[in-house]
């Protein structure tokens, strides 16, 4: 490829081994995705889709509360209803109804008169409630992501790369990728194409057909990029095409909602100036959003709104069409992560307290903590939080409306929560997720006993070096492999996600530039400016929560470094900054 080995090892490592490989790798197109149809059940969902609006049935779109259930909401409601008037959709509360298909949601659409709901990023495992709704003579396709249980809900379709026997090639997508391969299998039988054909011979006609289908295709993956970064979802295959095409349309023509919410993270529209002066240049932003910016500034305010108040907020966020509806709501659902932010603060440092005063709970190889009071919205946060302080797999819990333990579980690289919990399953109500993270709910009467089987899993089947939280180094280079061209072809291996983190370097024998002294910023923040021998380019560093480095960094002591290269956008510069993941002194063991 005329790349240098470094470049060439980073694609090996990500799986891409092969000329053809890189092309695609380089190259994202929608001509990559694979054939709705290969999903099992997808030809029954569409034949009962078509049904519904041709006797125009009431329709209810179905997701869960977070932000990749209100992003697939959002976007095949938004699709529908510009077919179908008689349409509507639900998201459960958290707090009374709980994750996935509810009765009460069931009956709202008892109620509503409802013939057919579509369930979005939830329903793979609602055997009962699929009963339910069959006395009401209410159909349901269930469109998830999710690991299945041994059976499978009764349903028209059951739209899930990871059953046993979907064809499906690609088994990794979003909750939204799923609703996005439903418009995009209903789309194709509408206009008479498929985007698997765009590479064979089309006549004129076709042809014309294929870029409307394109056309049409992109209006709705920015919903899909927000799912994808959101859910951390693996950043290969599928999800990278739709997450590239996706932040295309972010970066370009952003919808209301998207605009609204992101000038709570300080991202503004270029100036009238600006466009003046750089007319060619496509960004919305006064800069590029990445996957990062999604992650860190829309997520979590999109899932604020469920957390603390309602979903339903976010889907309208997400769907609206006037800018001063998504302003209005845009600064109700910063309040609500406002407040999210102090609920978490306060239950983390009150979880925190009790583990350190506790002798007996530090010693576990897990945790698994209830709390009286905890708000039930931020208990997945705090575990999230415990796990990096402690790196242990978490379980956090609080009490629900109708008495339950419910909570959150978390998990580190090398453990798999999900195939734990099967194995207490006979002391919970109620789990599912995946390897990383799950949700769970149990009788208070099981929680100590529950505590006990968890930590003797643990303590069982997790290795004792797996405990130790890694940095897992892509490659060694010197500051003078980072070239312009490096860098160039560096920016292409974007979007990154899990399976294409950004690539870890370690570089050795550096030293502060001692024309800008290190200083120690925020909380507990190390800024300095790194210097090699071997190159004339000092570099600008932050090492988050490395204050402690301080004094031997000031020093002008020889140190090794892993870093992520990233650009640093402040006050309209943009520079190429190390993101310092660690520190080892020369008198430190070396382990690379």
């Amino acid at each position: 490829m005329g790349v240098d080995k470094i470049i060439a090892t980073l694609l090996v490592e990500r799986g891409v081994t092969t000329f053809e490989e890189a092309k695609h790798f380089f190259r994202p197109s929608l001509d990559q995705l694979h054939d709705p149809f290969l999903m099992k059940d997808m030809d029954r969902a569409i034949v009962r889709i078509n049904d519904a609006i041709r006797y125009r049935e009431r329709m209810l779109i179905y997701g869960d509360y977070d932000v990749d259930g209100t992003s697939a909401v959002a976007l095949v409601y938004s699709y529908f209803h510009t077919l179908h008037y008689n349409i509507d959709f639900y998201i459960p509360d958290r707090d009374t109804e709980g994750y996935g298909i509810s009765f009460q949601g069931i009956d709202y659409a008892k109620r509503t008169g409802v013939k057919l709901i579509i369930a979005l990023d939830c329903g793979i495992k609602a055997i009962e409630q699929a009963e339910y709704a069959k006395q009401f003579g209410i159909d349901i396709i269930v469109g998830d992501h999710h690991l299945p249980g041994e059976t499978l809900p009764d349903c028209v379709a059951v739209l899930d790369p990871k059953r046993a026997d979907c064809p499906y090639p690609y088994k990794e997508l979003s909750g939204c990728g799923i609703g996005f391969k439903i418009v995009e299998a209903y789309m194709e039988q509408k206009i008479g194409v498929r985007l698997c054909d765009s590479g064979g011979e089309l006549t004129t006609i076709q042809k014309k057909n294929m870029e409307m289908l394109k056309l049409k295709l992109l209006r709705y993956l920015d919903l899909v990029a927000v799912s994808i970064a959101s859910d951390i979802v693996p950043m290969t295959g599928e999800n990278r095409v739709l997450a590239a095409f996706g932040l295309k349309v972010i970066n370009t023509c952003p919808r209301p909602g998207l605009e609204a919410i992101l000038t709570y993270g300080h991202i503004e529209p270029r100036s009238k100036e600006d466009r003046a002066v750089n007319p060619d240049k496509e960004s919305y932003f006064v800069k590029d959003l990445n996957i990062s910016d999604l992650v860190f500034l829309v997520g979590p305010r999109i899932n604020a709104a469920g957390r603390i108040h309602s979903a339903f907020d976010s889907v309208r966020l997400l769907l609206a069409e006037s800018r001063d509806v998504a302003t209005r709501l845009a600064e109700e659902i910063n309040n609500y992560n406002k407040e999210r932010k102090d609920l978490d603060t306060q239950a983390t440092e009150e979880a925190k307290r009790r583990l350190e005063s506790d002798r007996n709970l530090s010693k576990r190889h897990s945790i698994v903590l209830f709390g009286e009071g905890w708000h039930r919205g931020v208990v997945g946060i705090v575990a999230s939080r415990l796990v990096e302080a402690y790196y242990r797999p978490t379980i956090v819990l609080t009490r629900s409306t109708d008495d339950l333990f419910v909570g959150s579980a978390r998990s580190i690289k090398e453990f798999d929560v999900h195939a734990a919990l099967e194995e207490c399953s006979e002391l919970l109500e109620h789990f599912g997720g995946h390897k990383s993270a799950a949700g769970v709910s149990l009788r208070p009467e099981n929680f100590d006993r529950f505590v006990e089987r968890f930590e003797e899993i643990v303590s069982r089947t997790m290795p004792p070096e797996a405990s130790v939280p890694e940095v897992e180094i892509d490659a060694v280079v010197r500051f003078s492999d980072i070239t312009p061209k490096f860098l160039r072809i560096l920016k292409q291996f974007s979007p990154f996600g899990p399976d294409n983190n950004v690539p870890v370097f370690c570089t050795r024998n550096l030293e502060s530039n001692p024309m800008l002294p290190p200083r120690v910023v925020g909380s507990n923040h190390l800024k300095f400016s790194a210097l090699s021998s071997d190159s004339p380019n000092s570099y600008p560093a932050i090492g988050f929560q490395l204050g402690e480095y301080y004094e031997r960094v000031n020093r002008q002591e020889m140190f090794d470094v892993c870093y992520q290269l990233e650009e640093n956008y402040w006050r309209g510069k943009t520079e190429i900054q190390l993101n310092v993941k660690d520190i080892r002194f020369d008198n430190q063991a070396n382990t690379i």
